[in-house]
């Protein structure tokens, strides 16, 4: 998230430490050691006079000559302020040490997590991608120091499975990781050898290692899914060693990796953390929730399951209207509204779904951010496409929908099989139609009650998969 979009609550007190990869000192005017992060088990350290009153813009100024960032690639990075608990890109007049103080009233205000995960909470100052550059200017970089950082945090959201990727994507990525560690040349044995002393989960996402090997695997051997992730990895890599040859540039094997991880509409995003409904499967299973990743970036706002590692909901801005609501009773949740178009029984209705969160207001805001940014960048190109365009080729309330920053005409989703495709059908939606007269709710129709199923026949019939089916 970015830190402009909230209103950061007032430094208060004199008596915080300063926490985290920030050295706290009595006396801010003197030198004083700095840890900046970086993805992977790597930090720049610095020595920082003023610390107390230093901002993003000067401290990055430090970082870049120390990583030998090239000026024409300073706009991809940014400074974060993170921990397991909240997430905070920050803007170039932030000072990281006031916000380092400020950090336990920000977790109060933007998460639930308890009074001891609280107190024992520390952010860390990381130098990471901006969610603010776009993928056409990664693609145009060639400098070797700066492709590494940004592919260590990509392969870092690859592993971890907070970017979702089906098993082409990553396998293949798991290839050029291989590859980019210990060259193209490594015969199978070598292979094999390498993957034995660095483990599976180097390469592949922890959850789809997870399983494949352990204590139980040793002793009997390997298991059938482990010797066939290996099998897999083994033929991508390869395939890379005959296509790129025996001695490749490291940057040509950074563009493939990146250029693999562009193709997921949700990379380069700011992530936050909510819970949405589950659809209720009877009376004991009403009222349970799903915590899930939203993650928001210049295309659009998509939700993840975090325990499936897969999309549950996602949406370019165009696609979309959003608001925000706080409670109205002490118990009740922040809410981000996502609406988008939908299909009930053939009929086209508008769709609801809650998103449960303290991090509402900042998503709602960061939203609308994104969309301005994104139309401002634009707004060339869009207003040469919109001259083609006849008037009446556009939808009705199109006009009206954009004055308000909630987006122009939404497309349909389509049902898919991909990791990275929605699953409208599994999500606790509100369905309603605006008749022009009213805003009519619609119930989900049921196909017969189960006492009238009692009394007569079964009959079943085929399932008919039409192109009117939501995207799920």
């Amino acid at each position: 998230m970015e830190g402009d979009e909230c209103n950061f609550p007032p430094d208060s007190s004199d008596d915080h430490s300063l926490r985290g990869s920030v050295a706290s000192s009595a006396t801010l005017s003197r030198a004083q050691d700095v840890l900046v992060y970086l993805f992977g088990e790597s930090a720049v350290h610095l020595t920082i006079e003023g610390l107390g009153s230093v901002t993003v813009q000067e401290l990055g100024r430090s970082v870049r000559e120390a990583l030998h960032v090239p000026e024409s690639a300073q706009d991809a990075f940014a400074f974060w302020l993170c921990s397991p608990l909240l997430e905070l890109q920050l803007k170039a007049r932030h000072q990281p040490y006031k916000l380092c103080r400020q950090w336990h009233d920000l977790l109060y205000r933007f998460t639930d997590a308890s009074e001891e995960d609280i107190s024992q909470d520390e952010p860390c100052l990381q130098y990471r991608r901006s969610v603010f550059y776009p993928k056409s200017k990664e693609l145009q970089i060639q400098d070797e120091g700066v492709l590494r950082l940004l592919y260590e945090e990509a392969r870092g959201n690859i592993l971890t499975g907070r970017y979702p990727c089906d098993p082409e994507h990553w396998t293949s990525l798991g290839a050029l990781s291989l590859a980019l560690d210990e060259g193209t040349g490594l015969d199978s044995q070598q292979f094999a050898t390498t993957i034995r002393e660095k483990k599976l989960s180097s390469y592949l996402p922890a959850h789809v290692t997870m399983g494949s090997g352990g204590l139980f695997s040793t002793l009997r051997g390997k298991s059938s899914r482990q010797v066939g992730l290996e099998q897999n990895l083994l033929e991508e890599y390869r395939k890379i060693s005959t296509s790129a040859g025996s001695s490749p540039e490291p940057t040509q094997l950074i563009h493939q990796y990146l250029n693999t991880c562009h193709t997921l509409p949700y990379y380069g995003c700011a992530f936050f953390f909510g819970e949405i409904d589950k659809p209720a499967q009877g009376i004991l299973q009403r009222g349970k929730r799903k915590v899930v990743n939203i993650g928001i970036c210049l295309e659009g706002v998509y939700v993840m399951d975090v325990k499936e590692k897969h999309v549950l909901l996602g949406l370019r801005f165009s696609e979309l209207s959003w608001d925000h609501s706080y409670p109205e009773e002490e118990g009740d949740s922040h809410i981000l509204w996502l609406e988008f178009d939908g299909d009930e029984d053939g009929t086209p209705v508008n769709k609801l779904l809650k998103i449960y969160s303290k991090q509402a207001e900042l998503m709602s805001g960061f939203i609308e951010f994104c969309v301005e940014l994104k139309s401002a960048s634009e707004g060339g190109a869009a207003a040469e496409t919109d001259g083609e365009v006849g008037s009446s080729q556009q939808p009705a309330g199109q006009e009206e929908r954009s004055k308000n920053g909630r987006g122009g005409r939404r497309g349909m989703l389509h049902r898919q099989g991909s990791v990275v495709c929605s699953r409208v059908h599994s999500l606790n939606t509100i369905s309603y139609v605006d008749t022009g007269k009213e805003i009519k709710r619609l119930k989900p129709k049921r196909a017969a009650s189960f006492f009238a199923r009692q009394m007569s026949a079964p009959s079943y019939s085929a399932v008919q998969v039409t192109g009117s089916l939501e995207h799920g």
